[in-house]
């Protein structure tokens, strides 16, 4: 069974977003069709041959700490230098830093291999390129010449060290401090929680990105920090490696329900009152950068939701070709086409909006156009929410359809089903809860610009619609246009409603927001999906058999999630415009 079969790459990659044309863009000059292909073949037989077989095994086998060091399999570290070695942490880097000037959209395809295989191994490579990432675009020279190269390499590896025991979201609450020394650095004192990757062997040295607060700055948000701050720390040996144990402490590993290969750390800064930090950029300022971080976190979280999904998917689908039950294979049984059909729709759906949003990373960057730049920005800064948000939501549904589909066996460990539901089930929760998103999504980004980005994403919208010309297509936009119709007016009421009374109200009722316009948004995404399907089976009489059948699935798939999904939504457009408040008028005591 293939991690991502090879059609469903090429048709994401070519037929839905049409990447090819990134060639003609001076970045990607030097690459061809050829070279991508040859990266994502690379990452495919990486993660097929040393990510995937130890996949279970991490969860059985997960993390121990004995009070002194952290141990994990063995095959833990192999796979992560084989991911390091083949050079994928600094693949979207210049040439000039190593790097291959890969496209956006090409790494997602490849990442997605590795999220398919074993997303708690791909977990340590994953945030190392996040922290690196950060660090380049805000970090001093010095920090950059220091640091940046050996992280690029894998050598060290990188966390993202916000959360408190006493804060989680809420950032403003942290109390981790730091206190400019002499000598120029920062002594870091505090305790972080449920930090990833945050002790281990797999690198030499462990870089943490750690919000603190410096005496004397703003209160609340606008008074928090950010820091390097290294394992280990002082000069560095004649291998270029860093010797001196700074002050951050393994209090302990927490152990998770699923993504087990991943230690999860509560970390002490600063217990003996001499750990050292390096400010990132200027004080005060941590949490606007660390925003680069977490966004990019919240699109890889989304996109790891929909690869499970859709690995739960290609497994249950298998099982159900080949297990029979009254005389023929269960897949032929409605029931089972049912669940089915709502994985292939909530997973195809999200792995397509996730590849969406990829491909507006790349016109921000690379686009000739930098009006069409900072409109593809402002849209993905729209569309962040809800790429984190609704694949993380229906992933693991998805999950859980699986484990439906293969019956009693699903709810075994013999099967590898409910491991992905185990993994997945982390999704909604981390790098900002999906009630966070929906927060911020209906609070915060809508409104951002004059709406502009909700502008441009009803212009695209309204393309698609217009090019729908064939059956499925068209039977699409039949339940996608009288809903999406409805959206302006929503939008109108739920804007008077944050500058009324009904403002506390209305956003206990973000979910509902969420649900409906997230619901809309992969509707659309099923649209496109439809349409480059409808077009390849008309202007392509050669396709083969089986490619014939890919196709005409892509499009009952599309008209399933219009018939059985979209029109779901209706109930939560009618709850927001009637400013319902069963949620709001719940008191504390009466629960």
């Amino acid at each position: 069974m293939s991690l991502i079969p090879e059609n469903e790459m090429q048709f994401q990659l070519y037929d839905c977003l049409d990447t090819e044309v990134l060639l003609q863009r001076e970045r990607f000059a030097e690459h061809s069709t050829q070279t991508f292909s040859a990266v994502l073949d690379t990452a495919n037989k990486i993660a097929s041959d040393l990510f995937l077989p130890h996949n279970a095994l991490s969860d059985q086998q997960e993390p121990t700490f004995d009070g002194k060091e952290v141990s994990m399999l063995d095959e833990v570290k192999v796979a992560y230098d084989a991911f390091c070695d083949a050079g994928f942490i600094a693949a979207r880097y210049d040439f000039v830093d190593d790097g291959m000037q890969l496209p956006e959209t090409i790494m997602t395809g490849c990442s997605g291999y590795f999220m398919a295989a074993n997303p708690a191994t791909t977990a340590y490579p994953f945030l190392t390129t996040a922290a690196a990432n950060v660090i380049s675009h805000f970090a001093s020279e010095e920090l950059k010449a220091e640091f940046l190269p050996s992280m690029l390499s894998g050598k060290y590896s990188g966390t993202m060290a916000l959360t408190e025991p006493h804060a989680g979201s809420g950032l403003a609450d942290i109390t981790t401090s730091a206190v400019k020394s002499e000598a120029g650095h920062y002594l870091i004192k505090g305790s972080k929680l449920y930090i990833s990757g945050g002790e281990h062997s797999l690198s030499e040295n462990i870089i943490h990105l750690a919000l603190a607060k410096i005496p004397g700055g703003p209160k609340g948000v606008k008074g928090i920090s950010l820091f390097v701050v290294p394992k280990f720390r002082g000069d560095s040996n004649a291998s270029g490696a860093h010797t001196q144990k700074n002050d951050v402490v393994l209090a302990g590993l927490i152990h998770k329900l699923g993504y087990r290969g991943t230690t999860s750390t509560a970390l002490t800064f600063g217990e003996n009152d001499d750990c050292h930090g390096y400010l990132v950029g200027e004080p005060h300022h941590g949490l606007q950068y660390m925003f680069m971080m977490m966004n990019e976190a919240r699109v890889g979280v989304g996109f790891g939701a929909a690869m499970i999904g859709y690995r739960g998917y290609q497994y249950s689908l298998e099982y159900a070709k080949d297990r029979v039950q009254g005389g023929k294979p269960i897949v032929e049984h409605g029931d089972v086409k049912r669940m089915l059909l709502l994985q292939k729709a909530y997973a195809e759906g999200a792995m397509s909006l996730c590849f969406y949003g990829a491909r507006l990373v790349d016109d921000i960057k690379t686009h000739p156009d930098t009006s069409k730049q900072k409109s593809c920005e402002a849209l993905l800064d729209l569309l962040t929410p809800v790429i984190k948000a609704w694949p993380s939501e229906y992933g693991p549904k998805a999950n859980d359809l699986a484990i439906q589909v293969l019956g009693g066996a699903g709810y075994t460990r013999e099967y590898p089903v409910e491991q992905l539901w185990r993994d997945n089930r982390l999704n909604p929760i981390h790098e900002g809860t999906n009630g966070i998103q929906a927060l911020d999504l209906m609070g915060r980004k809508l409104w951002q610009n004059q709406q502009t980005a909700l502008a441009e994403l009803q212009r695209r919208i309204s393309l698609d619609i217009r090019a729908a010309n064939g059956t499925a297509g068209i039977e699409c936009v039949a339940v996608l246009q009288p809903l999406l119709q409805q959206l302006p007016s929503l939008i109108e009421h739920i804007g008077n409603n944050l500058h009324s009374d009904e403002r506390d109200n209305t956003l206990t009722n973000a979910h509902c927001f969420m649900e409906a316009f997230s619901t809309i948004i992969v509707a659309w995404i099923w649209l496109r999906q439809v349409n480059a399907a409808e077009q390849r089976l008309a202007s392509s009489p050669g396709l083969s058999e089986s490619q014939r059948h890919f196709y005409q699935g892509k499009c009952q798939a599309g008209m399933f999630f219009a018939q059985w999904e979209l029109p779901k939504i209706q109930a939560s457009i009618d709850l927001l415009i009637r400013n319902d408040n069963s949620c709001h008028a719940m008191q504390t005591d009466w629960f």
